[in-house]
């Protein structure tokens, strides 16, 4: 079985409209209360980072299930949420995303200072989902995660 990427970020980040282009998917969106496993993905709920009592659950499900983990942070809204060095606790490959990087150019380096902070190395992928601008990068950044193979099917 293919180990998933979990994508990990406040609520109205964008990371219910970034999974949905990662998977190929273009249906309705709708608020996520649970993780829900898409093909190639995790879309973790807000809530999970939201409330403290819940890391517990959101470690436990990347140990078991995720190959790569997203960590987003929305340019739009640069309100801290994440604990210092938080994505330290994956043992996985973290990566950092900046959300609506069409909106509110100022903020880039704040948000960029955030994933520092958090224990996020560079690069940064900045994207825009409504002008998609960015999305090929990260695709080809997760390459790997992305790919059909024969045991998966």
């Amino acid at each position: 079985m293919r180990r998933k990427i979990m994508v990990v970020g406040a609520g109205k980040s964008g990371k219910t409209s970034l999974v949905n282009i990662l998977n190929d998917y273009d249906g309705p969106l709708r608020k996520t209360q649970d993780m829900i496993f898409g093909k190639y993905t995790i879309d973790v709920p807000g809530a999970y980072l939201e409330n403290p009592w819940m890391y517990k659950h959101l470690i436990s499900a990347a140990q078991n299930n995720a190959g790569h983990v997203l960590i987003l942070v929305d340019q739009s809204d640069v309100t801290e949420i994440y604990s210092p060095g938080f994505a330290k606790v994956f043992r996985c490959p973290v990566t950092g995303v900046i959300t609506k990087a069409d909106v509110h150019p100022e903020n880039r380096e704040t948000c960029e200072k955030q994933l520092k902070a958090i224990g996020v190395d560079p690069p940064y992928f900045p994207v825009s989902l409504t002008e998609r601008t960015g999305i090929d990068e990260l695709k080809d950044h997760l390459r790997e995660f992305m790919i059909e193979k024969d045991e998966d099917r």
